[in-house]
């Protein structure tokens, strides 16, 4: 290994490892079949045959690779605020059908094998950590049907490409997998190698609260691992990571005064627009999220913060950090935390090019802000 490597994979505690693996996709066969993040065995779908999936975001994942995802589906989890109101009107202009699509429960909630085999899909498409029962699973394979596990949120610089490419398998779309990943891992790379060479006391505090202002209590936080991930990979050092082993839970805010953090970043969207939160998206001016973000940052404790009176504090779409193409939301937290280093990033600029490129139902209106002054 080159010096700049090692000192590359070291600053980094291995996510540009991580990263650079992901280019084309980590091999999802193991040289005699298909394999899941389980390592299980799975089937490629035989022709005419149709995928369950138990989260709304797969059918993100699924349009970056094929033009007509909806055909594929046996059913969803019709989770729609994972994917934002917009968004889901936007595939059913697209996709007229989408509404008659069976659905099923949604990970996180209680697996119904039962539901899932009224369908009749050929693959259940299942998340990895709240996906069937090892008992469930069996049941479904004992009826014909195959069981993939898969991982964009939960771990996302380690499972994204190889799940990616998995579905690509599964659909005959590798090929297409492979051209996002590509596309991807390099964005990412450029990112990392940068990063690399940041001084561990030149890396800004961030105080990243998501679903602000959805309760009147505070404060939501990463911790160690999904989101929190995100903030150490372009070189933040994510408050909620020093006391939070899960990758999410609560901090004090007297917690949060305390640590004054150099950042800070409110997570929100449609469902914040009842609460008064950060509110962002085709649907909303940018007034209106101008707004919502004040409102956020105007909370006692919260309108104290450095971050805040210094002009750090900024407003993110949680749909687009919890999503495969989330690469757009790492440009983003990294002209927000480095803002001289990566001056050179256009987040919208590869939005547009996603767009264009890969998607069959593009992302329309704004997806981030900065907080302005009054």
């Amino acid at each position: 290994m080159n010096p700049s490597r090692r000192i590359l994979l070291s600053g980094l505690g291995g996510l540009a490892l991580l990263s650079a693996c992901g280019r084309g996709g980590a091999p999802s066969s193991d040289g005699k079949g298909l394999t899941d993040l389980r390592d299980r065995p799975v089937r490629a779908l035989p022709p005419g045959g149709k995928l369950s999936i138990d989260d709304g975001r797969y059918l993100i994942a699924l349009s970056l690779i094929h033009p007509d995802p909806v055909s594929l589906l046996a059913a969803w989890s019709g989770d729609v605020n994972r994917i934002s109101p917009d968004m889901y009107r936007a595939f059913v202009d697209r996709f007229p059908t989408l509404p008659d699509v069976p659905r099923i429960a949604q990970s996180g909630q209680a697996f119904n094998a039962e539901a899932v085999l009224a369908a009749g899909p050929a693959t259940a498409v299942v998340s990895l950590g709240s996906g069937p029962t090892d008992a469930q699973a069996a049941q479904l394979e004992a009826a014909g049907v195959s069981v993939a596990f898969i991982d964009f949120f939960s771990h996302p610089f380690q499972n994204q490409s190889r799940s990616l490419a998995l579905l690509g398998d599964l659909i005959g779309r590798r090929a297409q997998a492979d051209a996002f990943n590509t596309f991807k891992a390099a964005r990412l790379d450029a990112i990392a190698a940068k990063v690399a060479a940041i001084p561990e006391d030149r890396r800004p505090t961030v105080f990243l609260e998501p679903h602000a202002m959805i309760s009147p209590d505070c404060c939501a936080s990463p911790g160690k691992g999904n989101i929190g991930d995100y903030i150490a990979f372009v070189g933040g050092r994510n408050i909620g990571a020093d006391v939070l082993d899960q990758p999410t839970g609560k901090l004090n805010l007297e917690y949060v005064i305390q640590r004054d953090p150099d950042v800070y970043i409110a997570t929100g969207g449609p469902h914040l627009a009842r609460a008064g939160g950060f509110m962002v998206g085709p649907d909303f001016t940018p007034d209106q999220s101008q707004a919502g973000l004040r409102r956020v940052v105007a909370r006692p404790g919260i309108s104290t913060l450095k971050a805040v009176r210094e002009g750090r504090a900024h407003g993110l779409s949680h749909q687009l950090i919890n999503s495969p193409i989330d690469v757009v939301a790492v440009e983003v937290l990294a002209k927000w935390i480095h803002p001289d280093l990566f001056a050179d990033l256009d987040p919208r600029a590869t939005l547009d090019e996603i767009n264009r490129r890969f998607l069959a139902v593009p992302y329309r209106g704004d997806y981030w802000a900065d907080l302005k002054a009054a």
